[in-house]
């Protein structure tokens, strides 16, 4: 028999290289090109109208408020969270960590299904919330509520293991010369972690401007009002209104990359935040 010539290391690392690349291209790179070209089919007038109409700006808007206000509340979580989890041995730890994994593993139509349930007009809490005029589903508490749900991870799992990592050893010697719980931590524990919860932050910024499953449950699509930028670009498409969904669809998508490239940057500065939230997970 004869026996067949070994291929090269180094073309077989080129060519797994070159699939690879293919591969990405053909489900990442294509698409987004598809979007931008969509988005600016009938020219740059077509497109700035799409965006300046008043649904649009609606959306928008929401999106922005969405997570401007759940990206803030998780990372004081997950800041907390993540002392805790890295920091301390408590009853009830192995429970916490469970909880913070719960988003990964729930689908977020059910997430959003699970706050109907409890907030809706015949949920649990609807009839003390009818009598006090207080309104969550179908409005932008429940939007925030869920958004909150689905990304509330992101900073907590990102910092787990850096705390990890890095020990208990320079907040013990801060308490020992004298410092206060709160100067250990601003002094000693925030720039240790700096450069990691800017990491958990932008993935949890992504996540909250374009979640869709749980934020389509609770928010009634309710035009001008509570549909939040993914939510307004499948009902352009829908109504085959092509021009005006993809170029709304171009600004997460530019999101995408300053995501992307952000990610990358700080992955190049900070090797040891390669992987992310994916290595706990």
């Amino acid at each position: 028999m004869i026996r067949g010539e070994q291929i090269p290391e180094g073309l077989g690392r080129f060519a797994l290289l070159t699939v690879a690349l293919l591969y990405l291209l053909a489900l990442v790179g294509l698409p987004l090109v598809v979007v931008f070209v969509q988005a600016f089919a009938d020219g740059i007038g077509s497109y700035l109208r799409a965006l300046t109409d008043p649904y649009a700006l609606s959306a928008i808007r929401l999106t922005l408020l969405t997570a401007a206000i759940t990206v803030p509340m998780n990372t004081v979580f997950g800041i907390a969270a993540a002392w805790a989890i890295a920091k301390f041995e408590f009853r009830g730890k192995n429970a916490l960590i469970t909880l913070i994994d719960l988003p990964f593993a729930v689908s977020p139509v059910i997430a959003g299904l699970t706050y109907v349930l409890l907030f809706g007009a015949r949920g649990w809490f609807g009839p003390w919330l009818r009598e006090h005029d207080l309104h969550v589903i179908f409005a932008v508490p429940g939007i925030v509520l869920a958004t909150t749900f689905v990304t509330f991870p992101f900073v907590a799992r990102e910092l787990i293991p850096l705390m990890q990592t890095q020990g208990n050893e320079e907040e013990e010697t801060a308490l020992s010369l004298g410092a206060s719980g709160w100067q250990t931590f601003r002094l000693v524990t925030l720039p240790n972690i700096r450069w990691g919860l800017l990491y958990g932050v932008l993935l949890c910024n992504a996540r909250a401007m374009g979640e869709f499953g749980a934020v389509s449950v609770v928010s009634g699509h309710i035009r001008g009002l509570t549909n939040t930028l993914p939510l307004h670009i499948e009902i352009l498409n829908s109504e085959y209104n092509l021009v005006g969904s993809f170029a709304c669809a171009s600004i997460l998508a530019l999101l995408a990359l300053v995501t992307l490239t952000a990610k990358s940057l700080l992955e190049l500065r900070h090797p040891e935040l390669r992987g992310g939230v994916a290595r706990q997970t």
